[in-house]
C-alpha cells in the first residue's frame, strides 16, 4: 500500500489517480500509524513553504516523515513535497524545512522574456543513474508549475536537471529518499512511467 501524506497542501487527488491507474492501492491520509505502516510514502503538495512546515509540525508530521525516511522506506516528494525536504526556502526566511537533504530552495531569477511561475513542459537532462528514470530518454518532457528552485549541496544526489531561467536541480535520489520538482502525475506516459519506477523499487 502507498501512503499520499495528506497535510492540507493540495494536489493530492491528482497523484492517488495517477497510481491508481497503475494498479496501486493507495491511502490518503494524515494519521501517523497508517503512514508507518504502509509500503511506500509519497509527501505531495503545491503552495508556500512557510505554511507547509506549519501544517506539517502542527500534526506531527515532521517526525513520522523523519521515522519513514530512517526506516529505510521508500519514500517521494513530489513539488512543494521536494521543497520541504531540505533545510530552507528563500520564500519563508527563518523556516526550517525537514533537513532531510542538504541544501537550499530559492527564487527564480528573473529573466527577460521568461515567465516566473515556471508553468509547462520542460526537457530533462538525466545525470547520476537515477532509479526513478529507468527507461526513460534523455530530453524527456515533464510539466513543471513552480517559482522556486532546488539547489543540492552535493550534486551527486542530483539525477534529473533543467534550465528556466537557470540551472534547476529538477529530481533527486539519496538512498531511499527521491523527489521530482516537476509533477510526474501531470507530465502524461514519461510521468507515469517514472511514478512506476517508483512503485516498483
Amino acid at each position: 500500500m502507498i501512503a499520499i501524506i495528506d497535510y492540507d497542501a493540495g494536489n493530492i487527488r491528482s497523484v492517488e489517480k495517477a497510481l491508481l491507474s497503475l494498479g496501486q492501492e493507495v491511502c490518503i491520509t494524515g494519521d501517523a500509524e497508517k503512514i508507518l505502516s504502509a509500503d511506500k510514502v509519497i509527501l505531495p503538495g503545491v503552495g508556500a513553504f512557510g505554511d507547509a512546515m506549519d501544517n506539517i509540525r502542527k500534526r506531527g508530521l515532521d517526525q513520522v516523515i523523519r521515522c519513514v525516511a530512517d526506516a529505510g522506506k521508500p519514500f517521494l516528494g513530489i513539488c512543494l513535497g521536494l521543497q520541504l525536504l531540505f533545510e530552507r526556502s528563500e520564500e519563508a526566511p527563518g523556516a526550517d524545512g525537514l533537513g532531510i537533504l542538504k541544501g537550499e530552495i530559492l527564487r527564480i531569477p528573473e529573466k527577460e522574456g521568461m515567465k516566473i511561475p515556471h508553468m509547462g513542459w520542460n526537457s530533462l537532462h538525466l545525470e547520476n543513474n537515477g532509479r526513478l528514470f529507468r527507461g526513460i530518454e534523455e530530453q524527456a518532457y515533464v510539466y513543471f508549475v513552480h517559482s522556486y528552485y532546488l539547489r543540492a549541496e552535493d550534486e551527486k544526489i542530483v539525477k534529473a536537471s533543467t534550465e528556466y531561467c537557470t540551472h534547476i536541480h529538477a529530481s533527486v535520489e539519496q538512498d531511499n529518499v527521491f523527489a521530482c520538482q516537476f509533477h510526474p502525475e501531470k507530465s502524461s506516459d514519461v510521468g507515469l512511467h517514472i511514478l512506476k519506477n517508483f512503485v516498483e523499487l
